[in-house]
Order: C-alpha cells, then sequence, then structure tokens
C-alpha cells in the first residue's frame, strides 16, 4: 500500500484529546473521529508542492507558511510513534485553530504563482522536480488539482476555526 498525507479538520477540543490520548489519536488517524467532508488526502504531493514554492519564491513569509500547511507545528502525541499502525519517519503533527486562521490566507499567495509556474513553456521547475520525484505525477493538472484541495481545505478549517491534523497514511 502506498503511503500519502492524510489532512483531518478537528475543532481545538479534540486536538486537546488526541494530545493526551493515543486512543483518541488512533482513532482520528484510522478517519473515525471526522466526517469524510473534514477529511483531505494529497496522496503523494506535499513534497512536489514544497518543492515548486521555494522555487517560484512568492516570498519567504509564504513558504514558511506552506510548509507549516503540510508538515504542522509540531508533534500531536509522541507515545502515538510506538503504535503498530503508525508511520515512524512521520509523526502525526497539528496546527491548532489560532495557526491555521494565519496560514491559511497566505496559501492562496501561492496558489496564484505555483499553476503559472507548472505551465511555463522552458519547463525548467517540472525537470527539477522529476530529478526530485521520479515516481510522482507531475502533471499541471494533478499538481493544480491538489494544490486547489489544499487550498479549500484550510479556508474551510479557518472559516469554521478548527485545528489541521495531518499524518501519512
Amino acid at each position: 500500500m502506498a503511503v500519502t498525507q492524510q489532512m483531518a479538520r478537528i475543532p481545538g477540543q479534540l486536538l486537546d484529546s488526541c494530545r493526551t490520548s493515543v486512543d483518541e489519536l488512533d482513532r482520528l488517524c484510522s478517519f473515525e473521529m471526522a466526517p469524510p467532508e473534514d477529511h483531505l488526502d494529497l496522496d503523494w504531493t506535499p513534497g512536489p508542492l514544497l518543492r515548486i514554492g521555494e522555487l517560484v519564491c512568492a516570498g519567504p513569509g509564504v513558504v514558511a507558511a506552506f510548509r507549516r500547511a503540510l508538515a504542522g507545528d509540531g508533534e500531536v502525541n509522541p507515545a502515538y510513534r510506538n503504535h503498530p499502525q503508525t508511520v515512524w519517519e512521520h509523526p502525526v503533527a497539528a496546527l491548532d485553530p489560532d495557526a491555521v486562521a494565519v496560514v491559511a490566507p497566505l496559501l492562496h499567495r501561492m496558489g496564484s504563482v505555483m499553476p503559472a509556474a507548472l505551465a511555463s513553456s522552458d519547463g525548467e521547475i517540472t525537470a527539477v522536480l522529476r530529478e526530485l520525484f521520479p515516481d510522482v505525477d507531475l502533471s499541471r493538472e494533478y499538481m493544480v488539482r491538489h494544490l486547489t484541495a489544499l487550498l479549500g481545505f484550510y479556508d474551510g478549517a479557518a472559516e469554521r476555526g478548527l485545528a489541521v491534523v495531518l499524518w501519512w497514511d
């Protein structure tokens, strides 16, 4: 089975519960705590999306916000690393609701430059990405679809005052 990045939008109180209970965090990472519309599967796009952001350099603050959106601010519950279903190399991380409110609007700056960079006629960015991520679909349509989903996911979380939890599954 492929390992892909997953995200869930949850209330801050539920994030607090996951921080203190491995069982609660496992329920979240097992897709049992949030409705399907509050889950996002980014597939293998986080690495390429982040690299595109660095290459197009939409500003250091924007790149930092984009990195936070894809990696979180910190591990939710270190004890979960010992759970049999976890991916050790990628601990479950999160952004609390306040951080989501800061990050979400900055992501749109990245969203305005990335599609054009992927469509550039010289293909320089795509060539760099193919070298770094040879097994990932780097088509403009695929990457833009996931970028758009990421932006909408964070917008929804910010509008509703929710936290975002990220993990690899």
